[in-house]
């Protein structure tokens, strides 16, 4: 891998992909849209001509294939990744994860293009029974997000079942670190700040959840793409342990130092329709290969606290 393709390197997890790629002596051109991402977490690669960044929608299938000229690996992240979102807009996710991976998948055929490294998600899953869940379980849709994941794992097994590519593909339990942009810790650092006296919590705050912090998940799918060799490699990407929504709230509230704040739960199991109350993958496929996090689950909860609070103008750039 010399020249890699990036889509939504603008974003949280593909900035620290860029970082790790330039890191590695990579040649690297980034689409991003601008929908979601934020120029300035690469703006520290101002400068630096081993990246190329070009701004624009991957619906325009003439523009994916300019960009992506004299590429050898894609690494695909770009997607809508707002699950509550789909509840509203139902051709949202169809539209910006399923139609933008075929343009990249189609560029890549007319590229002659074989490697591609695509983030999916647990939201694959649905509502599980098993725990730690495996790559083989049952999977029943729960939400457009996470049928239009399936999908696009689909249109990439069939490329490479069609034109000799290889693809990495990474089913992500929630990832946290700096420059995380939504989620839960997002959401509960913003609502504190706006009022530390009391925190909305969407469920009954025992939704079980594991996180991966972004450092652990880039060594992850690098690991991964180094080693697995096979023509479609499917990889959970996960942690060791889970949280509950309400220890994360706990965890919050002791990083920006409040007292007496009260939890206001607005019931249900479950945060709204599509979120799973457990999420807990198994990562055992990974370990075989050589991986283990090494951050825990309540550590990148810190750790994000702690970069969102030092950075509270990401809230003001995401309004």
């Amino acid at each position: 891998m010399k020249d890699a393709f990036v889509t939504g390197g603008c974003g949280f997890i593909g900035s620290h992909l860029i970082d790790r790629l330039l890191a590695d002596g990579c040649s690297v051109s980034n689409v991003d849209s601008l929908a979601t991402g934020v120029k300035e977490y690469v703006a520290h690669h101002d400068g630096n001509k081993s990246l190329k960044n070009h701004y624009f929608d991957l619906k325009d299938l003439a523009k994916v294939e300019g960009a992506m000229a004299g590429c050898d690996t894609v690494f695909h992240f770009a997607a809508n990744a707002d699950i509550r979102r789909g509840l509203d807009d139902t051709f949202r996710d169809l539209e910006r994860n399923v139609i933008t991976t075929y343009n990249v998948l189609e560029s890549m055929r007319k590229h002659d293009v074989k490697d591609i490294v695509f983030a999916s998600s647990a939201a694959v899953y649905g509502d599980q029974k098993t725990f730690p869940t495996p790559e083989d379980a049952p999977k029943t849709q729960t939400s457009f997000y996470g049928a239009s994941k399936l999908s696009c794992e689909a249109f990439i097994e069939a490329f490479c079942e069609a034109y000799g590519m290889r693809s990495w593909m990474f089913r992500f339990v929630s990832v946290v670190g700096e420059r995380h942009p939504h989620g839960v810790t997002y959401d509960f650092v913003k609502k504190l700040l706006a009022n530390p006296r009391e925190l909305e919590i969407f469920g009954d705050g025992r939704q079980r959840k594991s996180f991966l912090h972004v450092q652990d998940c880039v060594d992850g799918f690098m690991h991964a793409h180094k080693h697995a060799k096979g023509k479609v490699n499917v990889f959970n990407i996960g942690n060791v342990d889970t949280i509950t929504v309400s220890r994360v709230a706990d965890i919050i509230v002791e990083e920006m130092g409040l007292k007496g704040v009260r939890f206001n739960y607005t019931g249900g199991d479950r945060g709204w329709i599509g979120d799973a109350p457990v999420v807990h993958l198994s990562i055992q496929r990974l370990r075989v290969l050589g991986w283990e996090p090494k951050i825990g689950v309540e550590e990148g909860i810190r750790r994000t606290a702690r970069w969102l609070l030092a950075n509270k103008w990401i809230y003001d750039k995401r309004r």
